[in-house]
């Protein structure tokens, strides 16, 4: 069964009608620092089961709960995973964190941060070129690491699904709490006002 959808248009009028909106960032908790929705909360897609999302919640059971990542895919995710324990309730936000700031809603910015898409990239990229020129210096046997990572990414794409973005999302540099203020800002606005944000700690998909 599909999972519903709502645009970033739609939920920020939803906000703005005073209805009470809950929201959760399932990225990691570096992504979610650098930048995030300025009303969302952290549940990096790991941590994401039944019993965490209620307790980051309040209100209404039988209200919705929407979830955003970067792009749609992590948080597409984490509705389908939640559907299949039984919370049937939950809607992804189309286009993600990147759809919301291209419309100029309001976010907060901390300090930045590599995504865990680019990572991936790097690392997959690190790892075929090592690969290559092992096997062209020392032996033809590590052609075979290119050759796995190659197969990797194939099953990455076909699945929707990244063991490489879920070691990442692992690493101590992912897991940063957040430290200082971060800025709140509205492109459709101009103006901005200093808030810090709690954020909690960061399994991840490939990769938006």
């Amino acid at each position: 069964m599909d999972i519903p959808t709502i645009t970033v248009q739609a939920l920020n009028q939803l906000r703005q009608s005073g209805r009470p909106v809950r929201l959760i960032d399932v990225r990691t908790p570096a992504e979610y620092r650098e930048v995030h929705v300025d009303f969302a909360v952290n549940v990096p897609l790991d941590k994401i089961s039944p019993e965490t999302i209620r307790q980051q919640v309040n209100g209404d059971p039988n209200e919705p709960i929407y979830f955003i990542c970067r792009s749609g895919s992590r948080s597409n995710q984490a509705c389908q995973k939640l559907r299949n324990l039984g919370l049937t309730n939950v809607v992804t936000v189309e286009g993600g964190t990147l759809a919301w700031i291209e419309a100029g809603l309001p976010v907060v910015r901390g300090k930045k941060a590599i995504s865990l898409e680019r990572q991936v990239r790097i690392a997959a990229g690190s790892l075929v070129l090592l690969g290559v020129v092992l096997g062209w210096l020392v032996h033809p046997a590590f052609y075979g690491l290119s050759a796995f990572i190659g197969a990797g990414l194939v099953f990455s794409g076909v699945t929707d699904t990244c063991g490489m973005a879920m070691i990442l999302a692992k690493m101590p540099w992912n897991q940063a709490g957040q430290s200082g203020k971060s800025q709140k800002t509205s492109s459709a606005s101009g103006s901005s006002s200093c808030s810090s944000t709690p954020e909690p700690a960061a399994r991840t998909t490939c990769c938006g």
